[in-house]
């Protein structure tokens, strides 16, 4: 157990700054209208043309999965996202699996509570980092979010070069 409590209390620290932002967010900003086009984006501008990224605080809600994806399936994706968190949470405490697989899975499993947590709480899930990339607007996105993909990107990494190792040796 000494080895997890670095892991739960990071997991605990995320948690409260997902919340914390997206209650900030839901208190203070008004929802982004789809015709805002013009930067900050109905938001507040946290840099503009930085290498020809921009980057603003906007209040976004979502009722589906990645993208506002499924949307009309909310309650089927409420519960699958709960049932996957409870499987990723057994992976994560009970079972056998390469230690270094610890910290990318324990950002996954924040991400996945954060946004349930944002179903029970709001009903939807608040969304409120937009970039934009040379002109390419990016989905507007949260906290929870961005740590489900740099997990899962890690884990990725982590799996390619494990299997690199073992083709060179």
């Amino acid at each position: 157990m000494k080895r997890a409590l670095p892991f739960v209390l990071l997991f605990v620290l995320l948690l409260g700054a997902d919340a914390a932002s997206k209650w900030w967010i839901q208190e203070s900003f008004v929802q982004m209208p789809f015709a805002s086009h013009g930067y900050p984006y109905g938001g507040i501008g946290v840099f503009k043309d930085f290498f020809g990224i921009e980057c603003s605080l906007v209040h976004v809600w979502n009722r589906g999965a990645a993208w506002g994806s499924f949307a009309g399936a909310y309650t089927l994706l409420l519960v699958l996202r709960i049932v996957v968190s409870v499987a990723l949470a057994i992976y994560l405490f009970v079972c056998k699996r390469p230690a270094q697989s610890t910290l990318p899975l324990t950002l996954i499993l924040f991400g996945a509570v954060g946004n349930i947590a944002d179903c029970f709480l709001y009903n939807h899930v608040i969304d409120m980092i937009h970039l934009k990339f040379w002109g390419w607007s990016y989905p507007v996105f949260n906290l929870a979010d961005a740590a489900i993909c740099i997990g899962a990107l890690w884990l990725a990494v982590q799996s390619w070069r494990s299997r690199e190792r073992i083709e060179v040796a």
